[in-house]
């Protein structure tokens, strides 16, 4: 169950962000202190807030719907929301400067999710390997 929950909200929360971020690439980047200073920090914005994260979004959700990608779901958040989650990590330790609550939020919900994602993964791997 935990692992449907974690699809879902993951899967509302990616499509809904990469969408304002595809439509509105200034509202992530305003959130993050970014400056789109030209069409290149535009493009970069708009693909990969919002196409990446949208593309993500659509494979929780597909991975909530149908159970053959159950697995590779979790699998994705496991591992590619945990190196999100470190690098960010990383930076917010190398960094000079202060960070605002977009990170610690951020850097929250990123370790929650990823870790969720794991417990999951790893509890589907058993019950496959049982049945």
């Amino acid at each position: 169950m935990t692992g449907k929950i974690i699809l879902w909200v993951s899967a509302l929360v990616f499509i809904a962000y990469g969408l304002v971020s595809l439509i509105a690439p200034a509202v992530p980047a305003g959130f993050a202190g970014l400056i789109i200073s030209n069409g290149n920090a535009y493009a970069e914005i708009s693909s990969m807030y919002g196409g990446l994260q949208t593309g993500i979004g659509l494979f929780c959700l597909l991975a909530a719907i149908r159970p053959e990608y159950y697995r590779g779901g979790l699998a994705l958040l496991t591992i590619g929301i945990g190196a999100l989650t470190i690098a960010r990590f990383i930076g917010f330790v190398v960094t000079p400067d202060s960070v605002t609550a977009y990170t610690y939020g951020a850097l929250v919900y990123e370790f929650l999710t990823a870790t969720l994602g794991a417990i999951a993964w790893r509890q589907a791997a058993q019950q496959h390997q049982t049945s």
